[in-house]
């Protein structure tokens, strides 16, 4: 018998990061609480944020991605059951998700900053593993929805809010908690719904039998799906609460066709599927299923936001912790002048989005309460919008740049970074494409001119004297003096600076000095750079240094 050779000693490799904090470690994730009127909640997410860090929830993202869902269209039987398969560690990420009550925390527990608080620990579970998310975010965005019908939400309103998961796939009635999913889009038209071909007839009772398909069906496991669908009658777009059984026990006649073959998200089960005479029930107004459906897209878009500035932190944590703990040419990575310049970018970054997310947390807390007003709704309709186009491309970015910090070891999957890079995308997919966001800013702010006006308002008085912001705010204003025509052409660059003015605001009233000017610098001047490192020769390698400390306390 041979022994084995030893060729060689493992040195110089980066021990993985795990065990620690993920709420205690992050600086400005905690100033933003305090500032937001969410500290009542801060014992929890440091609960949450020291489980979220321990391996083996870590181990459980890791593994639910490399087991995707599988989908058992038939029983051993032949009976069509459409069932599928998730492995045990996706159920176990879904239990600490319901757990934290992201699904229902502001429904079930109205208070002040309670939308900031759900914000924040819908942020530290992002960090971890987000395709458990997507289910998560379409249940809580349909509560408000599915509230407004009085009789079926006293049916399963408790299911909504309860703080367990169920993964059981039985009726409505014998479930303790459910999930409810979306299917909006078809094959002829995506984000365009308005070309969607699928009916609804009527059956009487208020029962409805669809017909049709949906090219995009999410997370096809829920309990119930809110879906759109015409009329048969007016042929006008309505809502409609379609439940995985009928009333009746049986299996409600969705068939799933297939499961998307994902580039990332890989752990959540997309579909497609057709409805061959579907039981549902409407929900809204009748014609009124396109506003029906932008009111959950307002909360899921924001979820969106907070999702991509979580894969932004997550990135950043891990490429400064493989800067501090790896050695190139003589010197740890993190203390050579051109790594450290592009990890201060990185962090800037970070932080600007993680204050974005939670301003914008605050102002659908305004909604909820007595002291909402037109730059509170600005901030919904504006800023919101502006935010999911810029952030979710930059995380994209951002997480290129973080797995090239890592190097090769970065590119592998045995590391948590190809599944970053991976799940970057689907942000600014889902609920609505960077081109459609843009849109949607210019349409805010034509439709309500006093509300924009508000948060110009709101933005003068936190630019003060400080003449890049000033330019790039007159900037703004000329753009959006000028030819109506010319609005469309330039509205990617008019959300871009709706969205960079907000955070260089809110950096100035809630971060340190010299970070804020160092954002302002680095952003409005030519000396900063679309590429992340290109940095003022004004921000010295120790302010930089610092802001790596402020970014990640290890």
């Amino acid at each position: 018998m041979t022994e084995a050779w030893q060729t060689h000693d493992v040195t110089n490799q980066v021990p993985p990061l795990t065990d620690y904090n993920l709420y205690a470690t992050d600086n400005a994730l905690q100033a933003a609480v305090a500032a937001f009127n969410a500290d009542w909640h801060v014992k929890e997410l440091h609960r949450q944020g020291a489980r979220l860090g321990e391996s083996d929830v870590q181990q459980w993202a890791e593994t639910a991605n490399r087991h995707s869902p599988e989908l058992q269209s038939f029983d051993s039987q032949g009976n069509r059951i459409d069932h599928v398969e998730f492995h045990p560690a996706w159920h176990a990420l879904m239990g600490l998700l319901r757990g934290a009550q992201l699904q229902s925390l502001p429904w079930a527990h109205p208070r002040g900053g309670v939308m900031a608080a759900r914000t924040a620990s819908y942020f530290l579970h992002a960090q971890n593993e987000a395709g458990a998310l997507c289910p998560t975010t379409m249940t809580f965005a349909s509560i408000p929805v599915l509230a407004k019908e009085p009789a079926l939400f006293a049916s399963i309103k408790d299911k909504l809010l309860a703080p367990q998961h169920d993964p059981r796939d039985v009726p409505l009635a014998q479930k303790h908690a459910i999930l409810i999913g979306m299917g909006m889009t078809e094959k002829q038209g995506g984000s365009d719904v308005r070309t969607n071909t699928t009916t609804a007839t009527e059956q009487g009772d208020g029962a409805f039998s669809l017909v049709g398909h949906k090219w995009f069906f999410s997370a096809p496991q829920c309990d119930a799906h809110l879906v759109l669908a015409r009329d048969s009658d007016s042929d006008a777009l309505s809502c409609f609460f379609v439940p995985r059984y009928t009333p009746d026990g049986r299996k409600n006649a969705v068939q799933i066709q297939r499961l998307k073959d994902k580039l990332g998200n890989r752990s959540n089960a997309s579909s497609e599927v057709e409805f061959q005479g579907a039981y549902g029930t409407r929900v809204g107004a009748p014609g009124r299923g396109i506003p029906t459906i932008i009111e959950m897209a307002t909360y899921t878009r924001l979820d969106c936001v907070i999702g991509s500035a979580a894969m932004m932190r997550a990135g950043v944590v891990q490429a400064i912790h493989h800067a501090r703990h790896r050695t190139a040419f003589g010197a740890k990575l993190v203390d050579q002048d051109l790594m450290t310049t592009v990890l201060a970018d990185l962090a800037l970054e970070s932080e600007a989005a993680t204050w974005l997310a939670m301003r914008l947390a605050q102002a659908f807390d305004a909604s909820a309460a007595d002291d909402d007003s037109p730059v509170e709704r600005a901030w919904r309709r504006i800023v919101l919008p502006a935010a999911k186009f810029w952030v979710c491309k930059r995380a994209l970015e951002l997480a290129g740049e973080c797995m090239e910090v890592w190097g090769g070891n970065g590119y592998v999957e045995t590391g948590p970074l190809a599944r970053l890079y991976r799940e970057a995308p689907v942000n600014s997919i889902w609920e609505g494409s960077g081109n459609v966001m843009c849109l949607d800013v210019l349409r805010a702010m034509s439709r309500e001119p006093d509300v924009a006006q508000s948060w110009f308002q709101w933005l003068e008085k936190r630019v003060g004297s400080h003449a890049p912001l000033r330019e790039a705010l007159a900037q703004l204003h000329g753009w959006l003096a000028a030819d109506p025509a010319t609005h469309a052409v330039r509205a990617r660059a008019i959300a871009q600076q709706v969205v960079l003015l907000s955070q260089a605001a809110l950096l100035l009233e809630h971060a340190p000095a010299e970070l804020a000017h160092g954002f302002i610098e680095s952003r409005f001047s030519n000396a900063g750079g679309r590429v992340y490192g290109v940095m003022p020769d004004t921000l010295a390698a120790g302010v930089q240094r610092a802001w790596l400390d402020r970014a990640f306390l290890a």
